[in-house]
């Protein structure tokens, strides 16, 4: 794919939903949708915030395999980016991608001990649009 990061990274801008995926005790893959990455690395790394005490975090912490994907259903393509997923608590992470009114969600704010950071690492990636999918490698 010509210039991947850019056409991938203006498609994961757009998106307002995330599907995230993790690996469950049995080996089954668990999907979720969550709001759009905090922060984005080009298309290697990515932030999410969410709650220590989740289904999700427990099994990231177990297994850190993991997928995200994002899409566009006004021209019907799709990204999806699998990797692993890392359980961050420490305060600059937490501060890194922390937002005004994020109180509601974590009332003890930024150090809201169930208020953590999830950083998604890409390894590779397949590509959706124009009826074609692609395979390719993130550097």
């Amino acid at each position: 794919m010509r210039d991947a990061g850019q056409t991938i990274g203006n498609l994961i801008d757009k998106a307002s939903v995330s599907i995230i995926s993790s690996v469950d005790a049995d080996g089954f893959p668990n999907s979720k949708a969550m709001l759009p990455p905090r922060k984005r690395e080009g298309i290697k790394y990515f932030f999410f915030t969410t709650n220590t005490s989740s289904m999700r975090v427990a099994q990231y912490l177990k297994n850190p395999k993991a997928c995200i994907y994002f899409f566009d259903k006004r021209f019907f393509r799709g990204v999806m980016l699998s990797g692993t997923m890392k359980v961050l608590r420490d305060r600059a992470s937490k501060e890194m991608i922390w937002k005004q009114g994020d109180e509601m969600y974590y009332p003890k704010g930024v150090t809201d001990p169930d208020y953590c950071v999830l950083r998604f690492t890409a390894q590779n990636g397949r590509y959706y649009s124009n009826f074609k999918s692609e395979n390719f490698e993130v550097e």
